[in-house]
């Protein structure tokens, strides 16, 4: 079944690659086309486009089919095109000649543009929800090691103290930067392109502004070739934010594998949440953070890949467009799938608190030892000359005990100042 059937068939071939896994992509949009579609019917019938009674009838099918789909009974039958043309085949099967009416002033344009829009809405806000659960586990855990010294590193030497609190919590600051990402994404999701057709209107006398709020929109893309233009620069928009989070997530992961060694030894799970090897019988690896740190990766080619596909395209809609459900779907699942994981391994992490004290890691206080000599008065760079001769010379012996007054150091982590941060963002 097509909604844009016109009395002959096409090839096989044809059919299967212009369609195809569109059926099951569909899936998820299949709640928000109902949605839609009860909005629009409800237009309908307040504007004098279909009776009272028709728009009673369409509205109670469409909540009947609204209800197969939240209790897994739906399914897109094979032969049908996509989620659009499943539910208007169920209603006109249902009603006859009164569901044929649910597409008046209305194309799959914008059909799909509108599904789109409030299924990366719901995702936007569960993947938002899943970025506060991590944030409140490494704010927690911040707390909860803050006195732990670990070293810091630059190019990879070790090369200052640091502590578990600094990097717990530098990393959910950094998901605090990434919540205002995802809130400009919203901003833009959140607008309403249903009655924009085909990319140019419609003569029936539709009420935008009445869908509008039936839908919980903003607002709406006013002009309806904008709002066209919405479809590639809405997923645009979103896989920004999650190449945004996925470069801290990332960077989070290769942070984990890199202390659960035992090169390093400051962190380690237990035995449970790691895999072995089939040869070595000592190996406890880190694979769901190996696993994170290549998602990540890839998620973070989104923006890329997307552009690449619609950056030459001019006004209008093209069939090309269709395939952005199969970039964009996929990576939203494997990214609420990181996010969850991390949460719950780091829930679980044990920390090493006596890494600090290997030998190896006695040069990592020379610069605590230069800024004592500046404070009696010592210049620095004359400081920095008589600490790196003492090294030199076998004579150097460090105060491990750190003093860091300032903000965002390791005693004065001011982990309230990231907390109003972190709520800043509404």
């Amino acid at each position: 079944m097509k909604l844009w059937d016109k009395g002959y068939s096409i090839e096989d071939s044809i059919e299967q690659y212009t369609v195809g896994n569109d059926r099951e992509l569909d899936m998820h949009l299949a709640k928000y086309d109902v949605i839609g579609s009860i909005a629009h019917a409800k237009m309908l019938q307040k504007t004098g486009l279909i009776t009272q009674e028709e728009g009673q009838q369409l509205e109670e099918g469409l909540n009947a089919i609204l209800k197969e789909v939240e209790e897994g009974t739906f399914a897109i039958q094979p032969g049908v095109e996509d989620v659009h043309s499943q539910v208007e085949m169920m209603l006109t099967e249902r009603l006859g000649d009164t569901g044929k009416r649910i597409h008046t002033a209305r194309s799959r344009n914008d059909q799909v543009l509108v599904d789109i829009k409030l299924y990366l809405r719901a995702e936007v806000k569960e993947m938002v929800e899943l970025i506060k659960d991590l944030f409140r586990t490494l704010m927690a855990a911040a707390e909860e090691h803050k006195e732990v010294l670990i070293p810091g590193y630059t190019h990879l030497q070790a090369a200052m103290p640091s502590s578990f609190g600094l990097w717990f919590s530098a990393y959910a600051e950094a998901l605090a930067d990434d919540l205002r990402l995802f809130k400009a994404a919203h901003g833009f999701i959140n607008q309403n392109p249903l009655g924009s057709g085909a990319g140019y209107g419609s003569s029936l006398p539709i009420d935008r502004s009445l869908t509008t709020e039936l839908l919980g929109f903003d607002s709406m893309h006013v002009n309806v070739v904008n709002a066209q233009m919405a479809r590639g620069k809405t997923e645009l928009t979103l896989a920004f934010a999650m190449a945004g989070l996925s470069h801290t997530l990332g960077k989070l992961a290769m942070d984990v594998c890199l202390y659960n060694s035992q090169n390093f030894g400051f962190l380690t799970f237990p035995d449970e949440l790691t895999t072995g090897s089939s040869i070595m019988p000592h190996k406890k690896n880190p694979d769901v953070f190996e696993l994170m740190r290549a998602k990540s990766n890839r998620q973070m080619a989104l923006p890329n890949e997307i552009m690449m596909m619609t950056n030459n395209l001019p006004s209008g809609y093209h069939r090309d467009l269709q395939l952005l459900k199969d970039i964009l779907f996929p990576a939203i699942q494997d990214l609420k799938s990181s996010l969850s994981l991390c949460n719950y391994m780091l829930q679980r992490v044990q920390v090493n608190p006596t890494a600090i004290h290997e030998d190896k890691y006695r040069y990592i206080y020379s610069v605590e030892e230069v800024n004592k000599r500046v404070m009696s008065g010592v210049p620095f760079r004359e400081a920095y000359q008589q600490v790196g001769t003492a090294i030199n010379s076998g004579n150097y012996h460090p105060d491990t005990s750190v003093h860091h007054t300032h903000e965002g150091s390791i005693n004065n982590l001011r982990l309230d100042l990231i907390w109003e941060k972190f709520e800043g963002v509404g």
